[in-house]
């Protein structure tokens, strides 16, 4: 199958490589990964703003073709949340759970 070797192809996070801590973004790409594999409780656990993210894409896509009255409020509570999610993801990676 197609995402077995998934793995083998994702990029080396350069805070983890050369600075031995988590970035914003670590765990992104595993959890995008077990998403796709189907094992949605393994991608929360990695990457907890996964869901927040692909809600946000996929309105921003459906926003692209049909216009809704309050999609400028909708944008910014998703960007709000995905903020709050992502800092509180990685305070937590980094300085409460080590």
């Amino acid at each position: 199958m197609i995402l077995e070797g998934l793995e083998d192809y994702m990029l080396q996070c350069f805070s983890k490589k050369y600075f031995n801590t988590n970035c914003l973004g670590c765990g992104a790409q595993r959890a995008a990964a077990f998403f796709m594999k189907g094992e949605f409780v393994e991608a929360f656990k990695m990457y907890p703003a996964i869901y927040t993210l692909l809600l946000f894409v996929i309105f921003l896509i459906f926003n692209h073709f049909y216009k809704t009255k309050y999609s400028e409020l909708i944008k910014i509570i998703l960007v709000v949340s995905n903020i709050i999610l992502i800092l509180s993801n990685y305070l937590l990676k980094n300085f409460i759970l080590n």
